[in-house]
């Protein structure tokens, strides 16, 4: 009997000095609490007609929570988006310095992303700002956005040194 071909390939885990573990645990610790605050939000509003409205907000942090993560770990997996049709007919000095140099801008715009969220939080915090539905600090959300954005930049910096590594 003819084995079937993978229609899916396995992932890329390639060594790296800080864990993958860490974003998948934390990514799955964040897709846990959306599904259970979600479905604690449909039961209760079919079972009482009462929404918990409020936990709007937590979905929406949560989700930007599994944005910030999964592009850090994709970015560790060296699975950011290029156009493989143009980039894999390159020679194979030239593919290495196009994902050098696209890589590089992943880093400028996260940079960029940490730096501007840090002073948007900044103004947060500084000004009081508080959110319309829990009336709690928006600080508190905002504050991720730097963190998980530096946290990115490292990966796409890890990726840097890897490629300039392997110069085959």
């Amino acid at each position: 009997m003819q084995e079937e071909p993978r229609t899916c390939p396995e992932p890329l885990r390639p060594k790296t000095r800080v864990p993958l573990r860490i974003e998948e645990t934390l990514a799955g610790i964040a897709i846990g609490l959306l599904a259970l605050i979600t479905f604690a939000n449909v039961v209760v509003r079919y079972l009482t007609n009462f929404s918990f409205a409020f936990t709007e907000e937590f979905s929406i942090f949560l989700m930007l929570v599994m944005a910030l993560i999964g592009s850090s770990s994709v970015m560790a997996k060296n699975g950011h988006l290029s156009i493989n049709f143009f980039v894999d007919r390159f020679r194979a000095g030239v593919r290495r310095r196009v994902k050098i140099g696209s890589t590089g801008m992943v880093v400028v715009v996260f940079l960029a992303l940490a730096l501007l969220g840090g002073r948007m939080a900044w103004d947060e915090y500084r000004y009081e700002v508080t959110s319309p539905g829990l009336g709690i600090p928006t600080w508190i959300y905002t504050v991720w956005l730097p963190v998980l954005s530096l946290a990115v930049t490292g990966r796409a910096l890890g990726v840097i040194i890897r490629l300039w590594r392997n110069r085959d």
